[in-house]
């Protein structure tokens, strides 16, 4: 019994000093817009920024293509995508998860 619970240590920690020398990745949420194209979704996401000068608040948008290779995201979830290497000319995300889905 303790030969397995070794292995299993041993494969936790692999995996983990395979990841500590690298970064933690950029992670967005946001709202699928378009699902036109396969496996490639768009994504928006929205925030507030406050006027320099006249201190309001303005509405901003950001639009991220994003990589979907099972096509599970559908117009109007909200998902969680990360960053990763570029994949196409436009695509530097992947999705992570489908965060909510609307009730259809």
């Amino acid at each position: 019994m303790s030969d397995e619970t070794t292995n299993e240590q041993t494969e936790t920690d692999e995996a983990a000093t395979a990841t500590a020398g690298r970064p933690e990745r950029h992670t967005r949420k946001g709202v699928v817009t378009s699902t036109k194209m396969n496996k490639t979704i768009i994504v928006r996401e929205d925030r507030l920024e406050k006027h320099a000068m006249y201190e309001k608040y303005m509405r901003r948008s950001t639009k991220y293509h994003v990589h979907d290779e099972a096509n599970e995201a559908q117009d109007g979830d909200i998902v969680e995508i990360m960053a990763t290497r570029p994949i196409s000319k436009l695509k530097r995300w992947r999705l992570v998860k489908v965060v909510d889905r609307p009730v259809r």
